[in-house]
């Protein structure tokens, strides 16, 4: 009698064993081989970090100058501390590193997430990594440009019996807090497409909601510059609008 297991039925395999993936396989990860890719992407980050902070280091007194333009007539700025000043140049460059590597966090952030994406998700969001930078770039731009009003409004309150005595400490982390605020806030057209790849949010929802987004920019961006003047919310309010309806038109074009 023969071996019932050499008489494979038609299309059925001779034995029937669960397919195993090993470990190393392409695509396969780990949680220790997330952990330890996490890890490297984030040590190229500082690196990067690292090094454009010194060359906004070496350019720290041109810097200072530049961002101490705004403040109505050019009034000094003090410190009060023995070593404020070297800690102040050091803040202004390390938020200059990260203003000038986002490119490169952008892209680590990217080759991180992108093995987790379909090829067709990753040749959509693909686009989008230079529009971050200048979207970033454009935030900064108009924190810039911004700033002198702020200023402006901030010292306009000083009276006979109130001078203003600007510390350098204060002033420089409220330009610095103020570029990267302005920066983040500039992303959120991406953050508003990722959602809609999640299917969390629509072009038909987002337009549906276009009065209330069109409110809610309004209160922010008055709500977010300190100037108390007409330019500085109308610039952000207006540049955050263009980047609503743009993201809207983009997302309807992707099918969503």
């Amino acid at each position: 009698m023969a071996d019932t297991d050499a008489l494979p039925v038609a299309g059925v395999p001779a034995r029937l064993e669960p397919e195993v993936t090993p470990p190393g396989a392409p695509g396969e990860m780990s949680l220790v081989d997330h952990l330890v890719e996490l890890r490297n992407r984030l040590v190229k980050v500082v690196i990067a970090i690292a090094l454009c902070s010194a060359v906004g280091f070496y350019f720290g007194d041109q810097i200072v100058a530049i961002l101490k333009s705004p403040l109505p007539g050019n009034k000094p700025l003090f410190f009060t501390g023995i070593g404020d000043a070297f800690v102040i140049k050091l803040k202004i460059a390390v938020v200059v590193g990260v203003i000038i590597s986002m490119p490169v966090l952008l892209f680590q952030i990217w080759r991180f997430v992108s093995p987790g994406l379909t090829a067709e998700e990753r040749r959509i969001v693909r686009p989008w990594l230079p529009l971050a930078f200048v979207f970033f770039a454009v935030g900064t731009v108009i924190a810039y440009v911004i700033l002198p009003f702020a200023a402006g409004f901030l010292v306009s309150f000083q009276t006979p019996d109130l001078q203003a005595l600007i510390t350098a400490g204060d002033y420089f982390s409220f330009v610095t807090t103020m570029f990267l605020a302005f920066g983040l806030i500039m992303e959120f057209p991406i953050l508003l497409f990722g959602l809609s790849r999640v299917g969390i949010v629509t072009s038909q929802r987002l337009s549906a909601a276009r009065r209330p987004a069109i409110l809610g920019i309004a209160i922010f961006a008055t709500a977010i510059t300190p100037g108390g003047d007409l330019v500085s919310p109308t610039v952000l309010g207006f540049t955050m609008y263009v980047l609503f309806e743009g993201t809207i038109f983009f997302i309807r074009r992707s099918g969503k």
